[in-house]
This record gives C-alpha cells, structure tokens and sequence, in this order.
C-alpha cells in the first residue's frame, strides 16, 4: 500500500516539493486554499483540497504555509476536523521558533508527533532535490519522516527540541536577507559610478566579493520590475521581521538586518511587495 503524504500550502516551493515526494512514490494529497494553487498541483500530477479536514485523516502532514498565523489557522482546522492526533507533523515552513514550539506543544497534546524542518535553497533547488533541511525534533520522529524528507535534499540535523530548526533558519534569513540587500546597493553603486551592472556582475561574482545571493538574484537584479519571481518582496518582509523578533526577544544587536529589513519595506510601500525579492534594488534608483 503506497503510504500517505498530505501536503499543506502549494506555492512557488510547495508545489516542487510536494511532486518530488510523490515521485518517489509517496500517495500525495496536496490542501491550499486557493483555486489557482489546487489547479496547478492537479496538473501536475496531485489532486488538492481545499483544507486539511478533506484530506485523508490518516499519514504524514508536511506543512509549507507562509506565516505563524497560517500555521496557528491550519492547527485549528485540524483540531476542529479531529486529524491532528495520531500521525507526524513536519513543520517545513519559515514561521520562527515561537510559532513552531506553540504549534508543537498543541499538536502533541492531541498525540501527533511533531518535526521542525524549515528549508532553505529556493524555488530551483525544490525542483531539483537539493534543498537544505534544518531539521529539530526526537531522534525516533526524525527518522520516521526521513523516506518522506529524503527526495526534497539534505537534511542536517540540528537538535532535539522544537524551534531548533527554525532558530537555525532565523540566522540563515538574516544573512540572505542581508546578502540580498547589499549586491542591490553594490550593482546600484557601480551603475552610479558609471559602469554597466551586468559587467559588474561579472567582474566581481565570482571573486571574494561574490555570494550566492549576488550570482543567483543578480541577474534578475538587471532585468526589469517584471522580472521572474521566485521568491517575493513580501517574504523577505516577512522572514527579515521574524530575524528581527527574534533577535529582540533574546537581546541580540541585529543593525545590519534593520538596515536590510529597512529596503523591503520601502519596496513592498513603492508596490513591490509581490514582486521578485531582487526588486529592491529599484530602493535605489533614483
């Protein structure tokens, strides 16, 4: 009997991941509210409900939501429904250490296993498998969901206890957010020094100045306000806000991030907020 996968929220990662995990023969039901989503995953292959409480009640829930309300929304829809009990969660959505311990501590009570495993890599390292899989929990509930999580990348484990996982992506999103931010303003700077940012890309990519946020945004950087999103505006408010909530609750001086944090709300203000997160560099012309 092929085992059951439900899999939560099929956006630009959600969908290639959750057709990786059906590839590898896994019975994937995929839930997310919106039509154009569910339409998108039937075409490839994965039917789609609209919430979890018509979603098989039984197998492993794989969850890639986009924020902690989102995630507290679903836990309530499954609690409601009576199928949050008896089988394992992997939380796989960048929500925080507060939100996937509080997540955690419901569906345990209602005797689910839970796995905190937020990814990083993108849209183009879902499709091809190779993400990065921070993954927290008991070591038996770990290995329980590694056939499930063995098709989307690597996982490294990172503890035992829930929010592990998401405090190591917290510091992951600092650093992208912060990448992010500083090959915009460099690409902006060159350009205003009179050269031609496409040939700055290429200079510099690929000495001790580069990163893989400059190689892999900045060439959407050179495109226009419609250039291909993977990955929005509106994330990087999101991700770099919990960065920044994080930081504060435990003290720690974060004024870099703010500086970043600072662009992506000026380009989610300027319209930008569903448009490809390397738009904001356009926070820099003038």
């Amino acid at each position: 009997m092929t085992t059951p996968v439900v899999f939560v929220g099929l956006g630009a990662i959600g969908t290639p991941m959750s057709q990786r995990i059906a590839a590898a023969g896994f019975a994937v039901t995929g839930v997310d509210p919106f039509e154009a989503a569910r339409e998108r995953s039937a075409a490839g292959g994965i039917a789609a409900v609209t919430s979890i409480a018509e979603a098989p009640a039984d197998g492993t829930v794989v969850v890639m939501v986009a924020t902690p309300d989102q995630l507290d929304a679903l836990v309530d829809q499954a609690e409601a429904a009576g199928v949050a009990g008896g089988r394992t969660w992997v939380v796989m959505s960048t929500v925080g250490p507060d939100a996937v311990t509080r997540a955690g501590e419901r569906l345990r009570a209602e005797g689910a296993a839970v796995v905190d495993a937020p990814v990083t890599g993108g849209v183009a390292r879902a499709t091809t498998g190779e993400l990065i899989i921070f993954a927290s929990g008991l070591e038996a509930e770990l290995a329980s969901v590694a056939d499930v999580l063995a098709p989307l990348g690597t996982v490294r484990a990172v503890g035992g206890e829930l929010g592990q996982g998401q405090a190591i992506k917290v510091v992951n999103q600092h650093l992208c957010s912060v990448h992010i931010v500083a090959a915009a303003e460099a690409l902006a700077l060159g350009e205003s020094l009179g050269l031609d940012k496409a040939a700055v890309l290429d200079l510099v990519g690929g000495g001790a100045a580069g990163s893989w946020m400059l190689s892999d945004r900045g060439p959407r950087m050179l495109l226009g306000t419609d250039a291909p999103v993977t990955s929005t505006i509106g994330i990087f408010v999101k991700d770099s806000g919990l960065v920044a909530d994080s930081a504060a609750a435990v003290g720690a001086e974060v004024p870099v991030l703010a500086a970043a944090r600072a662009r992506y709300l000026q380009a989610a203000d300027a319209g930008l907020e569903r448009r490809d997160d390397s738009r904001v560099i356009e926070t820099y012309q003038h």
